[in-house]
């Protein structure tokens, strides 16, 4: 996708149609993917992977805070890259984080 982004044709390049700037261009000559086809398209890739488990799109959401968190990275900082306005829409992620908790040496223990 870096790759893709540097290349990109941009909205000031003379001469390039919009349908050509889509990184995800839809079956419709004039309009880019919808989030329902890739939706539908992220399911059949998961079944063609053999994956029993039914996941989405916002699994992958969930799964990428989720290791920023148990990764150290601070909370502030996930909310902002989710776009979350309030810290406790962030916060449960870090219910999933038991590695994270499991490694807090206690001071007692020291």
């Amino acid at each position: 996708m870096r790759q893709w982004w540097k290349a990109r044709p941009s909205a000031d390049d003379a001469g390039v149609t919009p349908e050509q700037r889509w990184l995800f261009p839809g079956r419709s000559d004039h309009r880019p993917l919808t989030t329902r086809q890739f939706g539908r398209l992220f399911k059949e890739a998961a079944q063609a992977a053999g994956l029993r488990k039914t996941i989405s799109l916002h699994s992958l959401r969930h799964s990428f805070a989720t290791h920023l968190l148990e990764r150290g990275k601070d909370i502030r900082l996930i909310a902002a890259l989710l776009g979350h306005d309030r810290l406790e829409t962030t916060a449960r992620y870090s219910h999933v984080a038991i590695g994270m908790i499991a490694g807090i040496e206690s001071p007692l223990d020291a």
